[in-house]
């Protein structure tokens, strides 16, 4: 994969428009010498259920993304059983909410049949933009568990897209494929498409982050352009949005590569990554903001609830970690407990005891 090229700051400027906010410069990547942090590698995960386990009376299923979401949940089980129709009117009914479209989109879509239901709702509605939706979604999934064409569901992507035009699910379809392995110029022009359509897309962001936190290291252990960004979208994002929380999520991100490069322990809470300046500051706002912002109805919020728990953790900051322990309850996350190649289940039941002690 080509070096990402850098977001902000310019010498050699090309314009790329609207990626965050109004038109920003891009710094040229210095051709083919650049590549990212040494031994740096990507962990991708398929968020599929794993055994559950207790601790302090709270049984925990790992892991399960729906993410609370009832309604999606009845609709996959039915689903899974052959019954189709909750998730065609679950999907009906969902609307422009678009973080929550994008989240029932792309959890319906990793179901191993989805792609076959949903080509057969595709011939009998072949205008149904919620039908080519989850068809270019779930050749997304494929294509990114080696079992589908990527350029096959690049097609299906832009086929769904100009069925729905200010639909941004499309585009998170395309950003997925290209997070995964795309060039630089696709990653920016599907992230740019999908913020077009909705500014605040909690998922587009995530993964911007982590692609963009695998660039190489900056001159200084808290000067990297992932925080830059990162808290860039925050204060450019209404008083209310989760997007408050992105820099914690760019220092867990940025955490993953330097670990897997053997540039950090592999114990997240033996080093000192969240001790500096930068990151103590950016780890109070993002509690302050939980604590009077903290959107229950997110489809997404338990995402950024794992990491704020990860980075007070990580941060020897028991007393705020234990108070999101008992608001994530059993919706724990894969990410960020399984970085750098940790079993997630183990990392989270152990700092969930750390943190509230025995049951």
């Amino acid at each position: 994969m080509p070096p990402f090229p850098p977001l902000l700051g310019a010498r050699r400027a090309l314009t790329f428009p609207s990626l965050l906010g109004a038109r920003r410069t891009l710094t040229e990547p210095p051709g083919d010498t650049a590549g990212r942090d040494s031994g740096a590698s990507t962990t991708v995960f398929d968020e599929t259920e794993a055994p559950a386990d207790t601790h302090a009376g709270v049984h925990v299923d790992f892991f399960d993304d729906t993410l609370g979401d009832v309604e999606l949940l009845a609709a996959r089980t039915a689903l899974i059983q052959g019954r189709r129709q909750a998730a065609r009117s679950l999907l009906l009914h969902t609307g422009d909410d678009w973080d929550r479209r994008g989240h029932r989109v792309t959890v319906l879509a990793r179901e191993p049949y989805a792609a076959a239901w949903a080509r057969d709702w595709q011939v009998a509605e072949p205008e149904s933009a919620d039908a080519a939706t989850l068809v270019a979604l779930s050749l997304v999934h494929r294509a990114l568990r080696g079992k589908e064409d990527p350029d096959r569901a690049r097609a299906a992507c832009h086929a769904a897209a100009a069925l729905a035009p200010a639909d941004p699910t499309p585009w998170l379809g395309l950003l997925l494929l290209a997070r995964a392995g795309g060039g630089d110029s696709e990653l920016l022009r599907s992230f740019a498409e999908l913020r077009a359509r909705h500014p605040e897309h909690h998922h587009g962001h995530h993964l911007l982050v982590a692609r963009l936190a695998e660039r190489p290291r900056g001159r200084r252990a808290e000067s990297h352009e992932v925080y830059d960004l990162a808290e860039h979208a925050a204060a450019e994002a209404p008083a209310d949005s989760p997007l408050a929380v992105l820099p914690v999520v760019a220092y867990a991100e940025r955490y993953r590569v330097l670990a897997a490069a053997g540039l950090a322990p592999a114990d997240p809470a033996a080093t000192g990554h969240w001790s500096g300046p930068r990151a103590r500051r950016i780890l109070r706002a993002c509690f302050d903001w939980w604590l009077e912002w903290e959107h229950d109805e997110h489809p997404r919020r338990h995402v950024d609830l794992n990491h704020l728990a990860f980075a007070m953790s990580c941060a020897g900051r028991p007393a705020e970690a234990a108070a999101l322990f008992q608001r994530i309850g059993t919706d724990a996350t894969p990410a960020p407990w399984s970085y750098p190649h940790r079993d997630p289940r183990t990392a989270f039941t152990t700092a969930r005891a750390r943190a509230l002690g025995p049951a």
